[in-house]
């Protein structure tokens, strides 16, 4: 299994997560590649937090539009059907409860669902966003991220950076792997087949629980 592209695995990956009539959002960043790989035969309503529901897959290079863009400010599509509003609705729409997914990176995510993904001390950051919000109001929270950052572990103990939200997140996509936070822990739902189970638990701080039904990731 080739690891050229880790990011457009992730995506492959967190996309089978996402259910039909699912109304999902998707954070800036790899995140937004997700959308290229929902199934025909799922029918999900994309919600972007800067105003309007109905997010389709990226434009054709050149036929970009300026005005259409998601919360990141990338290009997008819109679907037919789709609606735009002011942020008061697109954030009542998620403080209300009715988004079902939410897809984010991180910087860090722990083995008690803790996540910091807005800030570095002693670095210019654009601000927080959504991400807030967003983390507390879906249904599910969706980390998709690459499993280290320049060798170092992002999957830890305990964060070490300021949190954006503390122990929300439901699951964690890694191109080595998917983990659901439980109660009792991290566990190792998914293996990828490219990595030994000793790697994976190489690159990962936080303890993990190792299932006796372990599954290959696809």
């Amino acid at each position: 299994m080739s690891m050229n592209n880790p990011k457009e695995f992730i995506a492959r990956r967190v996309a089978k997560e996402l259910k039909d009539g699912d109304v999902v959002n998707l954070g800036i960043g790899l995140p937004t590649m997700v959308v290229n790989y929902i199934e025909k035969d799922v029918d999900i309503i994309l919600q972007s937090e800067n105003g309007f529901v109905g997010l389709g897959p990226a434009p054709e290079a050149g036929k970009e539009n300026p005005y259409i863009v998601n919360a990141g400010g990338q290009p997008v599509t819109i679907k037919e059907g789709g609606v735009f509003f002011d942020s008061a609705m697109s954030f009542a729409i998620i403080r209300g409860g009715h988004v079902d997914a939410t897809v984010l990176g991180a910087l860090q995510v722990d083995q008690e669902g803790n996540l910091a993904n807005w800030m570095i001390p002693g670095k210019m950051v654009p601000g927080m966003g959504g991400a807030m919000d967003l983390v507390v109001g879906a249904k599910k929270v969706i980390v998709a991220m690459e499993h280290t950052a320049k060798g170092s572990a992002k999957i830890l103990k305990k964060c070490t950076l300021p949190l954006t939200a503390a122990a929300q997140v439901d699951l964690i996509v890694t191109e080595m792997g998917v983990m659901e936070v439980i109660k009792e822990g991290l566990v190792l739902k998914e293996i990828n087949p490219a990595f030994t189970l000793d790697e994976v638990k190489a690159a990962t701080e936080a303890d993990l629980i190792i299932p006796a039904d372990l599954k290959s990731m696809e």
